[in-house]
């Protein structure tokens, strides 16, 4: 990374573009003492990684203007302003009936745009911008309860593996940057949100079944047992988003959602993926997801899972506001 500039503000040269940092030296992670500068190096960092996992997906911000001790501000809506070069997609929101246009990242120096824009958290859709009504990612999300340890995250980890090996799914393990755990599994743009959500839903009945006394998809989280996780097919609704791969969290550690390969799960510990450690790592390893879009996995048997589970009398939880 190129950097010029003052103490005010920096010109970083990301290939063809540059990019404004304005106070590059604020602060974001008070207890580490993580700079604006330093994320943008970060990303910079792990660019192929983040740009895959972002490419062509509307994307939430989550933006800190004042670093970690300020507040969070989550932000759909490019705001005025934003470069004529920057990639964006039009998304509709019926239950407004209004329309914004959402970060679409296409090269890396959008993502350093974002940056610039106080972005820390980047949250993506799991549709693209050719039809965003049809979503090419089902994502499985291990949500652990409050009273949930990460051994019985990789337990339920294990199951998650043995099924999708059963049905042919080839599935890329990550951690969120919290506590919890996803799994991407790449699908055909062929089914709208409400199918993948039974699809997901129908894959979590199933570990449940597999692994009772550890998991629960009950849909109310005061009716969980505290000690459970949480199968989360919720986040396969339309507008429920996930912190991308690569992607920075809001936590005093500036923690990481960090790609693993599956045989690396047993001795993973989601406290040393961070902004510090990834790029060695990243420089190591490359990127871990690199070969998501050539594993796509035909839901159809997904889908006739929940017709037998409906058939059989399960109830179909409300769609998530």
């Amino acid at each position: 990374m190129a950097a010029t500039g003052s103490r005010d503000a920096t010109s970083v040269e990301v290939g063809d573009r540059s990019v404004r940092i304005s106070h590059p030296d604020r602060v974001y992670f008070p207890d580490l003492g993580t700079t604006k500068l330093d994320l943008a190096r970060y990303y910079l960092a792990v660019g192929d990684g983040i740009v895959r996992a972002l490419r062509d997906r509307p994307c939430m911000l989550h933006r800190f203007p004042d670093g970690l001790d300020g507040g969070k501000v989550h932000q759909k809506r490019v705001p005025r302003g934003a470069p004529d070069w920057l990639h964006t997609v039009r998304v509709h929101f019926p239950r407004y009936d209004r329309n914004a246009d959402e970060l679409c990242v296409a090269e890396l120096a959008d993502v350093i745009w974002a940056v610039q824009m106080s972005t820390v958290e980047f949250h993506p859709w799991n549709s693209r911008r050719g039809d965003v009504e049809k979503p090419d990612e089902w994502r499985i999300d291990l949500d652990p309860m409050p009273d949930c340890g990460w051994d019985r995250i990789l337990r339920v980890a294990g199951v998650v593996h043995e099924v999708l090996d059963e049905l042919g799914a080839v599935g890329w393990p990550k951690t969120s940057g919290g506590r919890g755990l996803h799994v991407y599994v790449r699908i055909p743009p062929e089914h709208g949100f409400g199918d993948v959500r039974r699809a997901a839903l129908a894959f979590a009945r199933e570990v449940e079944r597999r692994a009772p006394a550890d998991v629960t998809t009950t849909w109310w989280r005061k009716d969980r047992d505290q000690a459970a996780l949480f199968v989360d097919y919720n986040q396969n609704a339309r507008d429920h988003t996930m912190a991308a791969a690569y992607s920075v969290r809001g936590v005093p550690e500036a923690r990481v959602s960090a790609p693993l390969r599956w045989d690396e799960l047993a001795d993973a510990v989601p406290a040393d993926f961070t902004v510090a450690t990834m790029p060695e790592r990243f420089a190591r390893l490359g990127d871990l997801h690199a070969g998501i879009d050539d594993a796509v996995f035909d839901i159809a048997s997904l889908l006739e899972w929940a017709d037998r589970d409906e058939r059989d009398g399960a109830e179909t939880p409300p769609e998530p506001d």
